[in-house]
């Protein structure tokens, strides 16, 4: 073999540490597991994909708010967000995207 074609014990750019791992823990400290609060909110007035769509986008834009299910046929919204959201700011969402926030779903 040359030194051209002969394996190398560490690469630059690999996931391998010099140790033969396959990741130094670096990553570890990077990906830890956030807590996240989830919250189910009942909406009335959607009837289609698109009235999930503007609810979702609407709340989406509130800070903290990672993630968003609408389902019409529920009447149901569901939100997680990095901390708990003040209701009057996912009223304000709903009303700007043209429904009714009943209050947390039962």
């Amino acid at each position: 073999m040359t030194a051209e074609t002969e394996p190398t014990t560490q690469s630059t750019g690999s996931c391998c540490s010099p140790t033969g791992s396959c990741h130094d823990g670096a990553a570890d400290a990077q990906a830890e597991p956030t807590e996240s609060v989830t919250t189910v909110y009942e909406v009335k007035g959607m009837t289609c994909g698109h009235c999930e769509g503007a609810v979702s986008e609407e709340i989406s834009a509130l800070g903290g708010v990672t993630a968003v299910e609408a389902v019409a046929a529920t009447g149901r919204v569901t939100v997680s967000s990095k901390a708990p959201l003040a209701e009057d700011a996912v009223r304000a969402a709903v009303d700007e995207a043209g429904y009714e926030l009943v209050g947390r779903a039962a």
